[in-house]
């Protein structure tokens, strides 16, 4: 042992510990004030029928019986889950696509990362108006280029109609979020060694049965990690659904999350939304625990 080396010691041992919880103390304490409190209140008051100021009525339980005696919940949660369904599916299916076409670095490799990028770098709040005014029923492009095509013969109100409501507010999560799955996957199958691909060719292999046996298992972790994250994200997405919509025409796009702002801040049955919240946790929990079992790795 050198004589300038720090001799090992209980005393020394006790200090080094010290100074990491006290490196982490920061965090754990905004952890524990931005999310893990919120949290505990928010469950708290799904248990009361409440103003948040001077009326506190226990209920226990009654505010999460009512929610599944009520169809119009249960219905809005049906939807949620298609609407999460069809934006996930398209997210996975464009994002894979474009993601195996770009992964290798070629010739103008580059610049397509990059363009395709752009919708998840845009604010959510940037997106919704740039199609709100795409899909707007007199001045709006989409309707402009469709009427020159003629491929319709008077405007259509893509957002004012239960017909097309859905499927333009689908359409736009799905530009919006399938550039962070292709990001992921993109990484995902970086990591992959070229020995296995180069191998699975001399076996003779050709390119669906690559991607099926050798890409794919190579990189269940990331697609694990990204599909629990997307389907976790879109079952609770509120900002480009209100914004387009704000739930309508009557209920076609009203997905649980404006259900909750609604019964929270426009009817102030603060105690139900924060029973219906807490259901949502519940099932964004339940859908990781769905995801982790399909894709174990034995």
């Amino acid at each position: 042992m050198s004589r300038h080396s720090t001799p090992f010691s209980a005393r020394n041992m006790d200090r080094g510990a010290l100074a990491g919880y006290l490196f982490i103390f920061p965090a754990i304490l905004a952890m524990v004030a931005l999310i893990v409190y919120p949290m505990l209140f928010g469950v708290g008051i799904s248990f009361f029928k409440t103003n948040l100021s001077n009326k506190w009525e226990f209920l226990g339980l009654v505010n999460y019986l009512q929610l599944f005696k009520n169809s119009e919940f249960v219905q809005r949660i049906l939807m949620t889950f298609g609407f999460t369904a069809i934006v996930v599916f398209f997210h996975f299916v464009i994002g894979g696509i474009f993601a195996l076409l770009l992964y290798r670095h070629g010739p103008g490799t580059t610049f397509f990362r990059t363009v395709l990028t752009l919708p998840w770098l845009f604010p959510e709040v940037v997106v919704a108006l740039l199609f709100k005014w795409i899909f707007n029923p007199l001045y709006g492009i989409l309707n402009n280029t469709l009427l020159d095509l003629g491929l319709i013969s008077e405007n259509l109100s893509w957002l004012g109609s239960t017909k097309y409501a859905f499927i333009c507010v689908c359409f736009v999560c799905i530009w919006k979020g399938f550039p962070l799955v292709m990001i992921n996957i993109i990484a995902g199958l970086q990591s992959v060694s070229t020995d296995l691909i180069e191998a699975a060719r001399i076996d003779g292999a050709d390119g669906l049965k690559v991607v099926r046996y050798v890409l794919i298992p190579s990189i269940r972790p990331v697609l694990y990690a990204t599909i629990t994250l997307d389907t976790v994200w879109w079952f609770k997405h509120y900002t480009i659904v209100w914004l387009l919509t704000q739930g309508g025409p009557g209920n076609a796009t009203s997905i649980i999350s404006i259900s909750v702002y609604k019964e929270a801040f426009e009817y102030f049955n603060y105690g139900e939304a924060a029973a219906m919240s807490v259901l949502i946790f519940v099932v964004c929990y339940l859908i990781s625990v769905v995801y982790r079992r399909v894709f174990k790795d034995d």
